[in-house]
């Protein structure tokens, strides 16, 4: 499975056009994406029939947010759930970067059936395998994750043994600097099947046709 991270519109188009399974589409790209706008959801919805999964997050920075911001995130996953989401991505810790399991519950539990994912505020808590028993428990479908590293290929240890350990549980989505040129090697190693990538070539703004297609042969 071959997810893109789609920062703006141009980005989902041309992944949606293309031979991704499904796009996680968010806004911000220089905060590690934020919350995108509905309408652009809703035009991306009404053209085409492939899965878009909605990043909520109100801001970028730390994975901790006030009672209005929280609030704020609630209210995303209903207008987006009503408007068609696919599935969801948000992650929320507490100040200590462990996983904040009642928050984090509340919004699961408001997602209902459609699937969420933990995104890599994952990488940041001190133990991955404490953290990913946590999103089992809370219902997470899937995590994205690094394996705790600055990218998948220097974590590449770590997301072997989550695949090994957990991958029956739960979907082990491996992110964070994969290209066409990598992924092969790290699906080799780690057993994963899911892979996350913006297909942004070095130098360019977006997403690119050609990458997607080498990225999801290489699977």
């Amino acid at each position: 499975m071959l997810e893109i991270a789609c920062f703006e519109m141009t980005s989902a188009e041309t992944a949606l056009k293309s031979v991704a399974d499904r796009i996680e589409f968010c806004a911000e790209q220089q905060l590690g994406g934020t919350t995108p706008y509905i309408e652009e959801f809703r035009y991306l919805k009404s053209v085409y029939r492939k899965p878009i999964f909605v990043m909520i997050r109100p801001k970028g920075g730390e994975f901790l947010y006030s009672d209005m911001e929280f609030e704020q995130m609630k209210k995303d996953i209903k207008e987006f759930k009503k408007a068609g989401a696919d599935g969801f991505v948000f992650g929320i810790l507490t100040a200590g970067n462990n996983i904040d399991s009642e928050r984090n519950r509340e919004l699961v539990e408001l997602a209902g059936e459609i699937p969420c994912t933990f995104h890599r505020a994952f990488d940041r808590t001190p133990d991955l395998d404490l953290a990913i028993k946590k999103l089992i428990s809370i219902g997470f479908r899937t995590v994205l994750t690094s394996g705790g590293a600055e990218n998948a290929v220097k974590g590449k240890e770590k997301l072997r043994e989550l695949v090994q350990k957990y991958a029956h549980q739960i979907n082990i989505l491996i992110g964070g600097g994969v290209r066409s040129g990598n992924i092969h090697e790290l699906k080799e190693f780690t057993g994963g099947s899911d892979f996350h990538s913006s297909a942004i070539p070095s130098y360019e703004t977006f997403a690119d046709d050609d990458e997607i297609k080498k990225l999801k042969n290489a699977l």
